[in-house]
């Protein structure tokens, strides 16, 4: 793992957060962390991501290299059984995800839905993730 994804330690805000969860929302947001951080650190450009809370949810940032978009993570306790990567909705990338991987669940043009007893389509949102932290990047 690089340095940049060493980096990362989970801010207690973020800890309390992910704490409120129900316990398999938990370990699924923390893959989803994991996710998130391996694939920055694995990613020419991104450099060190901040992870911070957004809307009261955890959002990882590429405030050092400003290479691409917001990612946020979230659970709602109306729709239990159910977690988010949540996108910046002005950007086109749901509406790439969606061409590429028509088999995703979304919610408009902001969110890709998950399910917490369905097996997490990590090829897929590995791509994803890679897409949100160039966006910036990659759009020049």
């Amino acid at each position: 793992m690089s340095q940049a994804a060493k980096k990362v330690c989970m801010t207690a805000d973020v800890e309390k957060v992910l704490d409120s969860y129900p316990a398999g929302i938990r370990k699924r947001m923390e893959v989803l962390r994991n996710l998130i951080l391996r694939t920055a650190a694995r990613t020419e450009g991104v450099g060190v991501i901040t992870e911070t809370l957004k809307w009261g949810e955890p959002a990882y940032l590429t405030e050092a290299s400003k290479s691409g978009s917001t990612i946020r993570m979230g659970w709602k306790a109306s729709s239990p059984d159910h977690y988010a990567l949540y996108f910046n909705c002005r950007t086109t990338l749901v509406d790439t995800f969606r061409t590429r991987f028509p088999e995703l669940k979304y919610e408009g043009n902001r969110a890709i839905l998950l399910e917490q007893n369905d097996t997490l389509p990590r090829a897929a949102l590995v791509e994803c993730i890679e897409m949100a932290l160039t966006y910036h990047r990659n759009r020049k």
